[in-house]
């Protein structure tokens, strides 16, 4: 199933993505959040299906306000240098344990939201990535096991401001300005993809070039593996994120350098999962 977050009247409401058509969940009497759906199991996803099934109306999808798929995680966990090739264009030793950092829900938009360059950089640089969302809770799991606690995916643009990333060794300033990412379009359950979103072909294009070009199968650490590692120090909850990282391409390794800028538009797409389109502007 292929899930949408959008604006209804204003508020918030939940689609299940049929063709080009939507069918409005929220409308249906299901919750108004993707976060609240996955809190219900099994159990909601099946109530989304027969929901549905039983609709009468569906919604044309074209020209629907986009919203990140999930609305509020209590975690979202970004990956750092988890392609060989990205950590050596980087001059970083390929790591032995994930890199991991703190993404905040003001940072990214959804789907054809604009990403906001703001004033004080120049060095605004695009990723494209793997998202993993999780269904079920848990802590210290169990690699094997991972997997069935994933519910699905979803494409990240992880944008960051260079300058600032690299003004120290924690990454948390240059990955966090507000909307400087973005998230969506959709949520893809796990039974639509390969177990572990293996295999999958990844792109970053901007303004229709080709920059990025992996595949999922490169990850240093593949998605049970990041599972796994990131349910030691807390439970994972149904609704947290972890946003897989980036392979080799990315701008500030490029020479020269390139990095996104006002009237640009930027695409993430991956095999299976769909794409991701962001036009670029400036901020305060």
């Amino acid at each position: 199933m292929r899930f949408v977050a959008f604006q209804s009247n204003g508020q918030p409401a939940l689609g299940l993505r049929i063709d080009q058509e939507l069918v409005n969940l929220t409308a249906a009497g299901l919750p108004a959040t993707l976060d609240e759906l996955l809190r219900g199991g099994t159990d909601g996803l099946q109530a989304a299906r027969r929901a549905a099934d039983s609709a009468k109306t569906r919604l044309p999808i074209a020209g629907i306000d986009w919203l990140p798929p999930v609305q509020s995680p209590a975690k979202a966990i970004a990956v750092g240098l988890n392609y060989v090739d990205h950590a050596a264009e980087g001059n970083f030793e390929p790591p032995k344990y994930p890199v991991l950092f703190h993404r905040y829900p003001s940072s990214w938009v959804g789907h054809n939201q604009p990403l906001v360059r703001p004033h004080v950089s120049e060095q605004f640089d695009y990723e494209g990535e793997l998202v993993v969302v999780i269904g079920k809770a848990g802590r210290y799991i169990d690699k094997a096991n991972a997997l069935a606690h994933v519910a699905g995916y979803s494409l990240f643009n992880d944008g960051s401001l260079r300058d600032y990333q690299f003004k120290s060794a924690q990454w948390m300033m240059g990955k966090n300005f507000d909307r400087s990412g973005s998230f969506g379009p959709e949520f893809v359950t796990a039974d639509e993809l390969p177990p572990g979103a293996t295999g999958l072909q990844l792109q970053t294009r901007l303004n229709g070039k080709v920059m990025q070009q992996a595949n999922t199968n490169d990850m240093i650490f593949d998605v049970a593996t990041l599972v796994s590692v990131c349910s030691e120090p807390f439970a994972l909850q149904p609704g947290d994120i972890i946003i897989a990282g980036t392979p080799a391409g990315v701008g500030f390794a490029r020479k020269p350098p390139i990095f996104m800028k006002a009237g640009d538009v930027c695409e993430v797409e991956i095999e299976g999962v769909g794409l991701l389109s962001n036009p670029v502007v400036d901020g305060d």
